[in-house]
């Protein structure tokens, strides 16, 4: 079951004062705690409530009312999504608060949240049951014959994305099933471009396979920006699709990079590439 473990705003959150480096450290090491533990969620802190506001609807009708509001008690601060078996649980981690957090006085509150079970079957509820099918992500995860390191590394310097896992088959328990020659080699790479992932991994040389019919797509809104990720993922490559205007696309180009993974860059944003009268510009 969820929780939400509130925590409560006082007068110094109101105020906007920010934690100090002490408090985040000890609420660094509560959510790494509960972490790895397996039941945190996620975390996030408040701005104080004169930078918001509450959006009042009476008879239909809405009114939008600016903060600060009143009884900082009542407001909220923050808040941590727990993954919890029971309320008793939920409230042993909320008993762990970081007592570096206001000198231990603070208010918290727990609420649990609804799940789809609690609700009778319906054409409602079948609507969020559909919604609740989707993946909480779609990532696209590459193979390698023992470049992923260099490869990852040259995707996140062209991409500027995070390269937030580069792990190697020597760092797991996999390295006693592989042969010594792989222990160098990466079993998983993760590179976190706006919350989406780019993966990769090296692969036995009998395992291996050539990437076929699949196309890494990289959005840009800047044309400048995207005809440097394409000059630069070229280096060493092959053009399949030269970088120009389509009558799809401002610009667009595909190309083949030296690390045999296939690429299309695209770039919406622009002089409209047909005309009204549907001839190109």
């Amino acid at each position: 079951m969820k929780f939400m473990l509130m925590r409560k705003a006082d007068f110094r959150t109101e105020q906007g004062e920010l934690p100090s480096q002490e408090i985040l450290g000890a609420m660094a090491d509560y959510n790494e705690r509960m972490t790895k533990a397996g039941v945190f969620v996620s975390g996030n802190g408040l701005r104080p409530t004169n930078e918001g506001c509450r959006i009042q609807m009476r008879d239909g009708q809405v009114e939008v009312i600016s903060g600060p509001f009143t009884s900082p008690g009542e407001q909220l601060a923050g808040y941590s999504i727990l993954e919890v078996d029971s309320l008793e649980q939920a409230i042993d981690w909320a008993r762990q608060w970081p007592v570096e957090d206001n000198d231990g006085n603070v208010t918290l509150e727990l609420r649990r949240y609804f799940e789809l079970s609690d609700f009778e079957p319906g054409h409602g509820l079948a609507k969020h049951q559909q919604q609740a099918r989707l993946p909480t992500g779609l990532n696209v995860h590459l193979s390698f014959p023992g470049t992923c390191r260099e490869a990852m590394q040259f995707y996140a310097e062209v991409t500027g994305g995070e390269l937030e896992a580069l792990l190697s088959y020597a760092q797991t328990p996999a390295a006693e099933q592989v042969p010594a020659s792989l222990h160098d080699k990466i079993i998983h790479a993760s590179l976190n471009i706006r919350g989406r992932r780019l993966m990769g991994a090296d692969m036995p040389a009998d395992q291996y396979v050539a990437p076929l019919g699949i196309q890494v797509q990289l959005e840009y809104q800047d044309p400048v920006q995207a005809e440097t990720a394409f000059t630069r993922l070229l280096e060493g490559g092959q053009v399949i699709m030269p970088f120009e205007q389509t009558f799809w696309a401002y610009r667009f180009g595909m190309l083949t990079d030296r690390f045999g993974v296939h690429w299309m860059i695209n770039c919406e944003v622009g002089p409209c590439p047909l005309s009204r009268e549907g001839e190109p510009t």
